[in-house]
């Protein structure tokens, strides 16, 4: 028999001290668990102590518009009386009916919802737009076009009202929407705001891999950038459209009682030698429940939004 057929048995040649270190070496799973967080994976629940500072601190925040509902639901006299009520009244139909017809609400909340949702709209999509130029793209002069942005947030809106309404006065758009819309197309704050976001939230490497694959920016823009900002696209929306909602200043310059928002239109309630406390305060309940029934449409989805985010960061 010759020495080819005998079968040679694989023997491990390698040092005593390599096979031991293998051997103690954990696997991959193993060592997830070894270097596992001991409280990862468990359900956190927080203490009555907890409870009850976030149930005060909800009280507190729903107590004016329980207050603005019962001084709506009473009448004029009961109002002002000390002390006052602390109950809801019988009036609160009649008095939202009669808010209602005199300050000319139907058409002043169309008016707002025009405005509040173009201005949210357009400040959305443009300081996104310029939020990712500032955060990604290099270009000549990007430093200090940012530092001219974040420096208009310093000036009073208060110092450009007499040349803005001089403008929009040559435009033709006296008493018109469109006055109220075109100058807060875009913010300062928002465009910062989805600039820091995005500085951190998105990768480098996303905007270099839709280069090499031939998109131009605004493709990248449209496929890579919006669904990552959809957390602070959402909030920047809520915070624009209730600012825009609730703005009185300009809208009350520019517009007149033929055409107002729901802030404009609310003064009516306040004109005379008397005023009717209840009656604002019917008029003021009508311009808040909107942005209520916003907030519960849509609460739940900027939340989960914002911690999706947060996760994914």
């Amino acid at each position: 028999m010759t020495t080819d057929s005998i079968p040679v048995q694989a023997t491990d040649v390698r040092p005593e001290a390599a096979r031991k270190t293998r051997k103690a070496t954990p696997s991959g799973a193993r060592r997830r668990q070894l270097f596992r967080h001991p409280g990862a994976g468990r359900q956190h629940h927080a203490g009555p102590v907890a409870y009850i500072l976030l149930g005060l601190a909800a009280l507190l925040s729903l107590f004016p518009l329980y207050w603005t509902m019962v001084a709506a639901s009473t009448d004029n006299t009961r109002v002002t009386q000390t002390p006052p009520p602390f109950l809801p009244g019988p009036h609160l139909l009649e008095n939202l009916g009669k808010a209602w017809q005199d300050a000319a609400l139907g058409k002043a909340m169309l008016n707002s919802l025009i405005v509040a949702g173009a201005i949210a709209l357009s400040t959305v999509l443009f300081a996104t737009l310029a939020g990712f130029a500032f955060a990604k793209l290099r270009f000549k002069g990007r430093n200090i076009l940012l530092m001219l942005v974040i420096g208009t947030m310093m000036v009073p809106p208060q110092l450009g009202v007499v040349p803005l309404f001089m403008m929009m006065t040559e435009l033709g758009w006296g008493q018109k929407l469109p006055a109220v819309i075109f100058p807060t197309l875009v913010s300062a704050v928002g465009v910062f705001f989805m600039r820091q976001y995005l500085s951190e939230a998105l990768p480098d490497e996303l905007v270099e891999a839709g280069r090499v694959d031939g998109a131009h920016s605004l493709r990248i823009f449209w496929s890579i950038v919006l669904p990552i900002a959809r957390p602070p696209m959402a909030v920047l929306f809520m915070i624009t459209f209730v600012h825009a909602w609730n703005d009185f200043f300009w809208p009350f310059i520019v517009l007149d009682m033929t055409n107002p928002t729901v802030p404009v239109a609310l003064t009516q309630l306040s004109a005379g030698y008397v005023r009717d406390q209840s009656l604002i305060m019917a008029g003021a309940l009508l311009g808040t429940l909107p942005l209520l029934a916003l907030f519960v449409v849509f609460g739940r989805q900027i939340v989960g939004g914002i911690m999706q985010g947060a996760v994914k960061g």
